[in-house]
């Protein structure tokens, strides 16, 4: 009995190489122990006492500044959504927290100017839309992310990555919550 072959969505194959440069930016950013060496241009702590000062290497800095406008831009479409549709805000609750938490660590890291996040699109019309939208985003910040983490290394790269991370997780929650 012939048995037809397994074909992919066009959507499956996307996700699954967006999911793959995701999975390679963040073992490229990766160390498996802490610099001990004394490695010239570390910026971290080997022993973990206190923080490494922000960094002054202008490509990082202009990451993470782009990173950070990228990020507060995203978190005022999650408040603009909260306050546009209420039966939403307990479950933006948690991109809210994420995204606050990732300003904060990216302002740490480097010595950022405070984001300038633009004017926002108007916001779609009902609430499934508005989840899907926030979906969406998402989902294309952590392949932006995940790509210039590829491009920096030690923690700057970490950062990035942790924060594409985070993104493609709310990307999947917030798709899920939409198609309720």
């Amino acid at each position: 009995m012939p048995t037809d072959p397994l074909r992919l969505s066009r959507r499956t194959a996307l996700r699954a190489a967006a999911l793959a440069a995701g999975t390679a930016a963040v073992l490229a950013g990766c160390e498996d122990a802490p610099d001990r060496t004394g490695t010239p241009g570390s910026t971290e702590d080997p022993n973990g006492t206190q923080p490494p000062p922000p960094s002054s290497d202008p490509v990082i800095v202009a990451a993470l500044q782009t990173a950070a406008t990228q990020v507060q831009q995203l978190a005022l479409r999650y408040s603009t959504v909260s306050q546009t549709f209420p039966s939403l805000r307990n479950q933006l609750a948690t991109g809210v927290n994420y995204h606050a938490s990732h300003l904060t660590r990216l302002k740490q890291i480097g010595a950022l100017r405070p984001a300038q996040p633009g004017k926002l699109p108007a916001l779609p019309t009902n609430s499934a839309a508005a989840l899907a939208d926030l979906a969406g985003r998402e989902q294309k910040l952590s392949v932006v992310h995940a790509t210039a983490a590829a491009k920096l290394s030690g923690q700057a790269a970490r950062l990035l990555a942790s924060i594409a991370a985070s993104e493609s997780q709310l990307a999947a929650t917030l798709s899920r919550k939409a198609a309720k």
